[in-house]
């Protein structure tokens, strides 16, 4: 048996914790971690406790006292100033020195204050021992003092002394003490929380109908994206395409003679997943994109699909990463009843899945040697989560700088799995949350759910995939109200570029989400200067979103009643900068209502008047108190985005 004396005191209810510290929580630099904990001891023992926490590189700990909230709560909070993995632990142990000085406080006999006041100078002491050498110079003579003032009048004003007090407890030993195990925090840079993509198929950039487009004509259309206001340009994948069972316009199962074929059937006798296509352009023409979007305060996020065409290099290089049928044909990817013929998935099983796992990673490294500190990545439900939180950790341990976006539109524990182990930001279900409750229960789940320590929202209305159906055939309105609600009720939201712009609403057919004549499988040349087209929406919208720090974050997210089912009401908050958004979810008719602010939530008093500012119209509204009329007809706005003054 050991001779030290188990730890008196108790810590539970650690937050933010994510599944008991097996997973990090995240954040972004310049951004604060509060830590709460339970902390207690027995009996009427008083504690104190702090967190402490180190950054990337660091050895020795930082420490920061947690405050008393009452009911053994404790709270205290300090920001990360750098990208890298932080990490943090909380220590308790029980307070001495304040449990001596609220019981001298209530003593009353001359001579037990006497006592009492020898027994502090001895806590006191031992707090001198160990503190350095200018807290000893001040420490020592309180000691003594304590210990032979004869006055009881100037005894209790010594022991009261709360700078003296403060500083002896600050060195003095922490006994009973009990300490967690830590914490760890992913740190990313402020494009993991905040950040707008546009979707662009460079074969697609063209100038001449029937051309296929060039990193060079994706370079011609920079300054008209930037305008737009977007950050992140985000590219299907570049590689070169398989020719042995290449599909053909709308997923027709034999190509023709000119069909380009889908940028997902990677890999031809061109090369694979480290290769560019041709027609693309070279390396050099790729480097050269990636510092022109640069130039503009953009940057490219690239598209990663781990698997392969039928001629992709590997298929012959290395077939044990494959699967086989019981004909000795390779499987195929397929989700019934749907075919993907041209596509060959990797087999995560295999027994030789160490030399698979590294070549993977190997991928991604190559790119992030090419400039991309971006990749939005395909599927990634299909592969082990132990392969994502290995290579992920590979990647981010000499990149820290490298973001990871998750496509899966899949079950909910599997979308959060992906976002514990690693994933920066996760696609969502947004895409098909259209009534008003359903808007406001999923995004209070993403919001104020635990959940938001580790799965950073990133809201699509559409993807190359995805048409939903309440776009099918739809007004302009409806797209422009979905990329309203997009945009404000999370931090981070992208679209699919020149499809949404210009309002793309016809299905291949009937009860299916594909587009007709799907970019997928052909080249599209699009006039994107027309007069019906959303960018002046999507400037207005951006704008709003960069002059607004509210709207950096998603934690602030609150709903405001309203008696009208069709609009919807919703405000964040950063301190004095407060945006109040109201969103008319008819795309047809118009929609009036009252809405009733939370005015507490809003900081704003009951009794004094205030002022909306709308982005959309410039019109500014004297409002006041909380019951306020709005009306919002869909052929001239679809929202309200309120600057509250």
């Amino acid at each position: 048996m050991s001779a030290a004396a188990p730890p008196a005191t108790v810590i539970e209810d650690i937050a933010p914790c994510v599944d008991g510290g097996r997973f990090p929580v995240k954040r972004v630099v310049g951004e604060a971690v509060e830590v709460t904990a339970a902390c207690f001891a027995h009996g009427h023992e008083t504690v104190a406790a702090a967190v402490l926490y180190r950054g990337p590189g660091e050895r020795a700990w930082r420490e920061c006292p947690l405050d008393a909230l009452g009911n053994d709560l404790f709270s205290a909070s300090f920001t990360v100033d750098r990208i890298g993995r932080w990490e943090y632990a909380i220590a308790c142990w029980i307070d001495h020195l304040a449990i001596w000085r609220d019981a001298f406080a209530r003593r009353l006999d001359a001579d037990d204050v006497k006592l009492a006041a020898r027994m502090g100078a001895d806590f006191v002491a031992q707090a001198a021992a160990l503190g350095s050498p200018a807290d000893r110079a001040r420490l020592e003579p309180w000691s003594r003092s304590l210990r032979e003032e004869a006055d009881v009048d100037r005894l209790r004003t010594l022991a009261m002394d709360a700078e003296l007090f403060e500083l002896a407890r600050a060195n003095a030993p922490r006994d009973s003490a009990s300490q967690t195990t830590t914490f760890d925090i992913v740190v990313d840079r402020e494009r993991a929380r905040f950040s707008a993509w546009y979707e662009i198929f460079p074969r697609s950039c063209a100038m001449d109908a029937g051309a296929h487009g060039t990193f060079a004509d994706v370079d011609e259309r920079l300054d008209e994206i930037a305008a737009l206001g977007f950050d992140v340009l985000y590219l299907p994948p570049i590689h070169p395409i398989g020719s042995e069972k290449r599909k053909g316009k709308n997923n027709a199962t034999r190509a023709q003679p000119n069909d380009v074929g889908s940028p997902w059937a990677i890999g031809s006798r061109e090369g694979g997943h480290t290769a560019i296509h041709p027609a693309l352009g070279s390396a050099a023409d790729f480097r050269h994109l990636v510092m022109a979007t640069r130039a503009r305060g953009m940057e490219i996020a690239l598209d990663i699909a781990f698997q392969c065409a039928p001629d992709h290099p590997w298929v012959t290089q290395h077939p044990e990463w494959f699967r086989t049928r019981p004909d000795g044909s390779i499987q195929y990817a397929e989700n019934p009843p749907k075919k993907y013929q041209d596509i060959y998935p990797l087999d995560f099983d295999t027994p030789a899945w160490k030399p698979l796992w590294h070549a993977l990673r190997d991928v991604f490294l190559f790119w992030v040697k090419e400039g991309v500190a971006i990749f939005r990545v395909d599927n990634p439900h299909t592969k082990p989560f132990a392969f994502w939180e290995w290579v992920i950790g590979e990647v981010k341990r000499d990149h820290p700088e490298v973001l990871f976006l998750s496509e899966a539109f899949t079950r909910p524990h599997v979308m959060h799995r992906l976002a514990k182990v690693g994933f920066t930001q996760s696609y969502t279900y947004f895409t098909w949350r259209i009534t008003r409750a359903e808007l406001v229960e999923y995004f209070t789940e993403l919001s104020q759910d635990a959940s938001r320590e580790y799965f950073r929202p990133n809201c699509w209305p559409n993807t190359p995939d995805i048409l939903p159906y309440h776009l099918q055939d739809a007004p302009p309105a409806m797209f422009r109200l979905r990329l309203v609600l997009a945009a404000t009720l999370a931090a981070s939201y992208g679209v699919y570029g020149p499809a949404y712009e210009l309002a793309e609403n016809r299905p291949r057919e009937p009860g299916s989400e594909e587009y007709l004549d799907s970019e997928k499988y052909q080249l599209r040349h699009r006039d994107t200067k027309r007069a019906d087209s959303l960018a002046p929406l999507m400037v207005a919208l951006n704008k709003f979103r960069r002059a607004h720090r509210a709207l950096r974050a998603d934690r602030s997210l609150a709903f405001h009643d309203v008696d009208n089912e069709q609009l919807l009401c919703y405000s964040k908050r950063a301190g004095d900068d407060r945006v109040l958004m109201v969103v008319n979810l008819d795309p047809r008719d118009t929609q009036s209502g009252w809405v009733s602010l939370d005015l507490a939530q809003l900081g704003l008093d009951p009794d004094t008047p205030f002022s909306v500012r709308d982005a959309l119209s410039g019109e500014t509204y004297a409002w006041r108190g909380s019951r306020n009329f709005v009306l919002l007809d869909p052929r001239r706005a679809p929202a309200h985005l309120f600057a509250i003054a």
